[in-house]
């Protein structure tokens, strides 16, 4: 028996890869910041991961931890909670950590992308077993990007110069499902969408879906964020592994 803790559950990636690694053989746990009632496949613990509260309990006798929680508005968050997390694991035992991150991290000079790349040197200098995973955005964050862009009273659509590779978030839950199954790999290949595409065609489809036809203008944006951006770093054109195109996801929203 493999007892598995996933953290961010409740969140879009949680949710997915709990439904992967409901299995034989395996026990599964998730935080959640408010109770919740037990499921045939998954227990539920009360948890703070910024105060610790709670960790204790959650963490004894786990054999894996997936570190999928994430707060990327709030600065330093995530280094907070991981740094709480990592001392929890290293106090119950020897459990393998898996980390998801982000594509890019080492050449976007962008807050949120800082304490990423924080956070992954925490989880490889921690002395506990473990594997990170960096992927592109999901297809779901550049619908929201597009959606709040979207509210803004202007004419034209001014998107950044340079390309997406959005994947698709089952996609990404197969593989970290994989990765926590496994002996730890240390920094696996990135995972990526199956398509590169510039970031105005994805906007300008985005907001056909939503019924706007107001025109979408690509250029450079300023500073080093906007150059990093330009270069394609947001993309891993090597590592094309998942299965769900930027098309069929529209199309799946659409109804088609």
């Amino acid at each position: 028996m493999t007892t598995i803790l996933v953290t961010g559950g409740t969140g879009l990636l949680g949710r997915s890869l709990l439904e992967r690694l409901e299995q034989p053989g395996v026990e599964l746990r998730a935080l959640s910041r408010q109770a919740r009632e037990d499921t045939d496949g998954v227990s539920w613990y009360v948890c703070d991961l910024h105060t610790g509260e709670g960790l204790a309990q959650a963490l004894d006798g786990v054999d894996v931890v997936v570190h999928c929680a994430s707060e990327p508005e709030v600065p330093g968050a995530d280094v907070e909670s991981n740094r709480t997390l990592i001392d929890a694991a290293a106090e119950a035992g020897d459990a393998h950590i898996v980390y998801i991150s982000i594509v890019g991290i080492d050449d976007i000079p962008y807050r949120y992308y800082r304490d990423k790349r924080c956070c992954e040197r925490m989880v490889r200098e921690s002395g506990l077993p473990w594997t990170t995973l960096r992927t592109t955005q999901f297809h779901q964050f550049v619908a929201t990007l597009v959606e709040r862009v979207a509210k803004l009273p202007v004419p034209i659509m001014v998107v950044p110069r340079g390309t997406c590779q959005p994947v698709d978030v089952d996609d990404v839950a197969a593989r970290l499902a994989e990765l926590a199954l496994g002996e730890p790999a240390g920094r696996v290949d990135d995972l990526g969408g199956p398509q590169i595409f510039s970031l105005a065609r994805v906007v300008r489809d985005e907001m056909r879906r939503r019924g706007s036809h107001r025109p979408v203008v690509s250029t450079w944006f300023p500073g080093k964020v906007g150059a990093a951006i330009a270069s394609g770093a947001c993309t891993t054109p090597a590592h094309a592994g998942g299965t769900v195109t930027w098309g069929q996801y529209v199309g799946a929203r659409r109804g088609l």
